[in-house]
């Protein structure tokens, strides 16, 4: 199982992302932002609001929305 250990916002929904074997990945999320809990990511603001949760290493937003850190790793590309 993967972790994240840093995020970093890049552009539009995409986010560069550490995980715990040091590679980096570039995750585009914007054709994952779908369903109830997404729905205010949709604001680029809000969704700039990204940060680590430690306790469930992963990455979240203020709503507590997160994606799966092994997800995550599955579609980034290598950066």
């Amino acid at each position: 199982m993967h972790f994240v250990k840093d995020v970093s916002y890049l552009t539009d929904y995409k986010l560069k992302l550490t995980f715990e074997d040091n590679i980096v990945k570039i995750a585009d999320l914007k054709p994952h932002i779908d369903g109830e809990i997404f729905e205010p990511l949709k604001n680029i603001d809000y969704f700039k609001n990204v940060r680590i949760n430690s306790d469930i290493d992963t990455i979240v937003w203020p709503n507590e929305a997160d994606f799966s850190p092994d997800f995550l790793y599955e579609i980034g590309e290598k950066a």
